[in-house]
């Protein structure tokens, strides 16, 4: 009896350790996503579509009296279009990281001469004074705010008069929300951990990215301090969980990318190991975001999940050996998604260029 057990222990080993390494070979190696002249052609179609259209829009705005009831384009003439205030931001960032990349873009000088038109130095003071109404003091904490913060960074690192105007007319609120950023982030008991707009770790990580570029030592510091008292202890993150019915940013993945940019690599190997061990195993899947209907808002976000899912993949993976395999899950994931893009409805394709944009630039040659 024993005997007959032992030989069925064998048999199920090796029947495992069969499909284990069946599904080892068994991932497909992406075709590496590549931003050309061409696709970034195509990908400035989308913001270029929607930044001066005022409606659809959703304002996201407490009224204090029916004076404040006033058209988007007079609350914020910088940010009016591309349906909210936030996508109007990044898709400003899409413009600016393309021309940065492709000075031969097509209609360059055109495209340069809307971002001046609509980031003039009018039109900014009074964006900063929507901020500072009474009733406006989070608005759009702290997403928006972080991707202002990475619209100031292309800005400042773009060689260019053209960049050096916008950057000067831009700077009073970007001032304001580094100061919002400084004011509010002592203040934060717990993070977010979320799969949409306020989750923490996003929101540290492009503050992070503009505070290291620009050398803003105060800020880089307070969210050092507040990434490790929010994540250093954590551990055997569930992102089986994930994603939501309507995340576009992965709770999980936020968290790791956050921690591989603030922590030094000795640090940050055996935090990951215990954070999210499973990213080692070579033969780990992290399915794709499945979109049902690209026409509802909320559920075209998992495009944007698969995006950004691809950009902390990557991050994580940079100069990480051990983590390479990472970038060809990235690979998948951007692949998969970004077709669909181009063809969408308004829905989607007033944001998601934004979306692929970064993971692409992410993608390494």
């Amino acid at each position: 009896m024993k005997y007959h057990s032992f030989l069925l222990v064998v048999l199920i080993f090796s029947c495992n350790n069969s499909q284990k390494q069946s599904t080892i070979t068994e991932i497909k190696q992406e075709t590496i996503p590549i931003l050309n002249l061409e696709q970034a052609n195509k990908l400035a179609q989308l913001p270029l579509h929607c930044i001066n259209i005022e409606y659809p829009n959703r304002l996201s705005q407490t009224l204090g009296s029916a004076a404040d009831l006033k058209s988007p384009n007079t609350l914020h003439p910088a940010f009016y279009g591309c349906f909210d205030w936030h996508s109007s931001v990044h898709g400003h960032w899409s413009l600016v990281s393309l021309l940065k990349q492709f000075p031969e873009l097509e209609n360059a000088k055109a495209i340069e001469q809307r971002l001046l038109q609509n980031i003039s130095k009018e039109n900014i003071l009074t964006e900063v004074a929507y901020f500072l109404g009474n009733h406006n003091k989070s608005f759009e904490r702290t997403y928006g705010w972080a991707w202002l913060l990475k619209l100031a960074e292309a800005l400042h690192t773009w060689d260019s008069e053209t960049a050096r105007q916008l950057e000067s007319n831009l700077q009073p609120l970007t001032d304001l929300v580094i100061g919002k950023y400084m004011e509010f982030l002592p203040k934060l008991n717990y993070p977010i951990r979320v799969g949409e707009h306020p989750n923490t770790a996003f929101g540290l990580s492009f503050a992070w990215d503009y505070a290291n570029t620009v050398n803003n030592t105060a800020l880089k510091l307070i969210i050092e301090q507040r990434a490790k008292d929010f994540y250093l202890s954590d551990a055997d993150c569930p992102i089986i969980w994930e994603p939501g019915g309507t995340d576009f940013l992965s709770p999980c993945l936020e968290e790791a990318a956050l921690m591989k940019r603030i922590l030094t690599k000795e640090t940050f190997k055996p935090w990951l190991d215990e954070f999210l061990p499973q990213l080692k195993n070579k033969s780990f899947i992290l399915e794709t975001g499945k979109v049902s209907d690209r026409k509802d808002g909320s559920l075209v976000h998992l495009d944007g999940v698969n995006f950004s899912r691809a950009w902390c993949l990557n991050t994580i993976a940079e100069n990480l050996p051990e983590y390479k395999h990472l970038k060809n899950m990235a690979n998948q994931l951007i692949n998969y998604s970004l077709p669909s893009i181009f063809e969408d409805s308004y829905e989607g394709g007033h944001w998601l260029g934004s979306f692929a944009i970064y993971a692409l630039n992410t993608v390494s040659k």
